[in-house]
């Protein structure tokens, strides 16, 4: 017969701790986004009824009955994705380079130099449904350079009720200097922050990726060691 013995039972809880406690750290962080207040763009973030995709029909006079189809609108992901960016950019000015805060506030204004969104493209994972949170992240694709007059970022919006991607963006940033109106490079700043994020990126990526295969060693050898072993039989117990 099989089951769990008690060292079984505190192992099996211990793996179910860890993934309830740093799924998004599992899930993002071994992708390469960094996660947590100081990095990202939205954290459980409410996702509301008025974003369903909905329908208007007229039931009798001037009566109408509105009525959702059961899934996010898909122009809200792109809200969610251009939301959580500007927050991915304040959180420069705010926690990771505030020494140049002014610059990097302004980056999201048409004051001086700022990004403009050149393109965008999603791709939906599953249709998401209120209620439910998202958490959306966004990492650098490639380190830029001194040269750089563009950049690409990955955006993931999660489903914290699913805890799984719901959609993932790419989006090309141009830099563009409003006074001269023209496309510039990013100040020298800017690229050491975004050189650091990157390298931050992959340590992240490298991290969570072990922890990954760690967690899916660990339930292999419990499974091993209970169901999977030979000549185990189930105990369905008793009338």
């Amino acid at each position: 017969m099989f089951g769990l013995q008690p060292a079984q039972l505190d192992e099996a809880g211990s793996i179910m701790s860890v993934v309830a406690k740093d799924w998004r750290e599992l899930v993002a962080g071994s992708e390469g986004f960094l996660v947590g207040q100081r990095r990202a763009g939205l954290e459980s973030h409410a996702v509301v009824w008025g974003e369903m995709f909905t329908i208007a029909r007229a039931v009798q006079d001037s009566m109408w009955l509105i009525f959702s189809e059961g899934h996010v609108n898909n122009v809200a992901y792109i809200r969610y994705a251009e939301s959580a960016r500007v927050n991915w950019i304040q959180n420069y000015a705010t926690h990771i380079d505030p020494e140049h805060r002014k610059q990097w506030t302004e980056l999201v204004t048409s004051k001086g130099e700022g990004l403009i969104l050149r393109s965008i493209k999603t791709d939906y994972k599953f249709p998401m449904a209120w209620p439910d949170q998202i958490s959306v992240y966004h990492k650098l694709r490639s380190a830029p350079t001194a040269s750089s007059d563009s950049f690409l970022l990955d955006a993931l919006i999660l489903s914290e009720r699913h805890q799984r991607a719901a959609a993932r963006c790419v989006e090309d940033l141009l830099i563009y200097d409003y006074r001269q109106q023209g496309k510039t490079t990013l100040k020298s700043f800017m690229v050491k922050a975004f050189e650091d994020t990157w390298v931050a990126q992959e340590e992240q990526k490298t991290k969570n990726e072990t922890r990954v295969r760690d967690l899916l060693l660990r339930v292999a050898r419990l499974e091993k060691e209970s169901w999977d072993r030979e000549g185990a039989e189930e105990d369905m117990g008793s009338a």
